[in-house]
């Protein structure tokens, strides 16, 4: 089932974006005095990609979110059920994909507001796209270890069947 975790972070993604547009000025910032060393919400945007990243190549980013976007809705049928690290990987990235793209789509850029220390501010949108990234990555390192389980229970005798001894005599 692929819309509705990706609708449900949509949604939490543009209801979150509306409220900091809301409720903080541009360049503003809030959040309890002793947690703003650390963390707070900071109303800012980009033109880039996530976590700012390639400002003013917004164009470029629409088309991929479409074309990301489409992938995904023709390949995500074809994924095993119980591949379900692919399936929630693809979920997550179509989501923060679409979350931007609506941004850019409807206000020209992406609505950024989650400051945590130095790093760059981000969304809802980006952090589905970066564990998105995070469970591919997952799921390509349990496939592989499942491989090489097997391949490795099919290189060794069974435990019930005795070894083959060499016949007498042969050299």
């Amino acid at each position: 089932m692929l819309l509705v975790p990706v609708g449900l972070i949509i949604l939490l993604d543009q209801w979150t974006k509306s409220w900091v547009r809301s409720n903080i000025a541009f360049g503003e910032s809030w959040g309890p005095e002793w947690l703003a060393p650390f963390a707070r919400f900071v109303h800012w945007y980009n033109t880039g990609a996530a976590f700012g990243l390639f400002q003013g190549m917004g164009t470029v980013f629409i088309i991929l979110a479409f074309v990301i976007s489409i992938a995904i809705l023709i390949y995500y049928p074809r994924v095993p059920r119980q591949d379900w690290t692919l399936r929630l990987a693809m979920s997550l990235q179509m989501a923060g994909a679409l979350g931007n793209l609506i941004d850019r789509l409807t206000i020209g850029h992406v609505t950024d507001f989650i400051a945590i220390g130095s790093f760059p501010v981000w969304n809802i949108a980006d952090a589905s796209i970066t564990v998105g990234v995070f469970v591919l990555l997952l799921g390509i390192w349990l496939q592989e270890r499942r491989e090489r389980a097997e391949r490795m229970e099919k290189s060794t005798f069974p435990p019930d069947r005795e070894i083959p001894k060499p016949e007498e005599g042969s050299s």
